[in-house]
């Protein structure tokens, strides 16, 4: 059998860590890939390279959360200004600036991104109307710690949210109030909602749990080595990715709780990690201020990895043949003029 080994595109640019990170969906120029650092400056790539398209500049705070839309036109953006941020994605421009009373943690655009969902350290959840961006459409209070992250679900009819309060709950976006509640023994550090929108992986201590997303009944938790602060499952829902405070990238069978691999390559603990749109690959964010991509299924010809055969060289440990996965870093260049987002995908 052939020796496989993780080579990670490491994508550099940030000044300070990495707390948050979000794919698109795949589009007609592939997919992309945006980045929140405490340097206040989130970041747009293509998602399956780990290219640099773009700067996003105009936050005066840490960037705590981001988001962009399913095709890749309007990005937003949480920073430690007590600004909410609605960009552009195509040219880089500023569009909107929805102003908070307190740090805005999370961002999350509904399906046709008209509405944008944010999470602020008022400990309150709002659904702002992008069209009249004067007010809350909506204000769901009730957490009493700050809120980390609030996604929409439900074909945006139920939103999700995890506080510091140890609680994750479940509100209803027609009504504003409060449909459920989970309580943790541990600050549930992240969730993230399945690709389907049927399940939600919640991390807390050194768990990872698994909750129906309508029920918020528990379908199961396994324990990992680490206090994990952020984990994705795979579309498929055969394995899930994690990481934390050790340093390392765990992948883990779903339905066993078997750790497959474990890689080391950041040099900081592990803020964020998501899978991408087709599962072929999962990013992940550090306090080293780097982003990295690691393949899903090793050795395979994908975006920037080639599966070179060592077979044919002399490059053989006793006789075993090996199978790299090479690739190019991807590196980021400083840039003042906006970019077309869709013209160097295509590039």
């Amino acid at each position: 059998m052939a020796n496989l080994r993780q080579t990670p595109l490491t994508c550099s640019g940030h000044t300070r860590p990495v707390v948050h990170l979000a794919f698109s969906d795949i589009t007609e120029s592939s997919y992309f890939l945006i980045s929140a650092s405490k340097d206040g400056k989130p970041m747009l790539r293509q998602g399956d390279t780990g290219d640099w398209i773009g700067t996003f500049e105009g936050h005066k705070g840490a960037v705590w959360g981001v988001a962009i839309n399913k095709d890749a036109t309007r990005a937003a953006s949480g920073a430690a200004d007590f600004n909410a941020k609605i960009w552009d994605a195509v040219s880089g421009g500023e569009l909107l600036s929805i102003p908070h009373k307190h740090i805005v943690k999370s961002v999350h655009f509904s399906k046709d991104s008209s509405h944008l969902a944010t999470g602020s350290n008022e400990k309150l959840i709002r659904i702002w109307n992008l069209t009249k961006p004067d007010s809350p459409v909506m204000e769901f209070s009730g957490h009493s710690g700050c809120i980390k992250q609030a996604y929409y679900l439900r074909d945006d009819t139920r939103v999700v949210s995890c506080s510091d309060d140890k609680t994750l709950r479940l509100w209803d976006v027609n009504s504003g109030k409060e449909v459920d509640k989970l309580e943790f023994p541990m600050v549930p550090n992240s969730v993230e909602v399945s690709q389907d929108g049927q399940i939600l992986t919640v991390t807390s201590g050194n768990t990872v749990s698994f909750w129906q997303a309508e029920t918020l009944t528990k379908i199961k938790e396994w324990k990992v080595p680490t206090v994990v602060y952020s984990a994705s499952l795979h579309p498929d829902k055969e394995v899930f990715v994690c990481g934390g405070d050790d340093l390392r990238m765990y992948k883990i069978d779903y339905n066993t709780g078997v750790e497959l691999e474990s890689f080391k390559g950041h040099f900081g603990p592990v803020h964020c990690v998501r899978f991408s749109p087709d599962g072929e690959l999962y990013a992940s964010g550090s306090e080293d201020g780097t982003l990295r991509l690691w393949q899903t299924t090793i050795g395979k010809t994908y975006g920037l990895w080639k599966c070179v055969d060592n077979s044919t060289t002399n490059n053989t440990n006793n006789g075993t043949t090996g199978v790299d996965a090479i690739n190019s870093t991807s590196s980021v260049q400083n840039n003042s003029n906006a970019l077309n987002l869709h013209e160097v995908a295509a590039n």
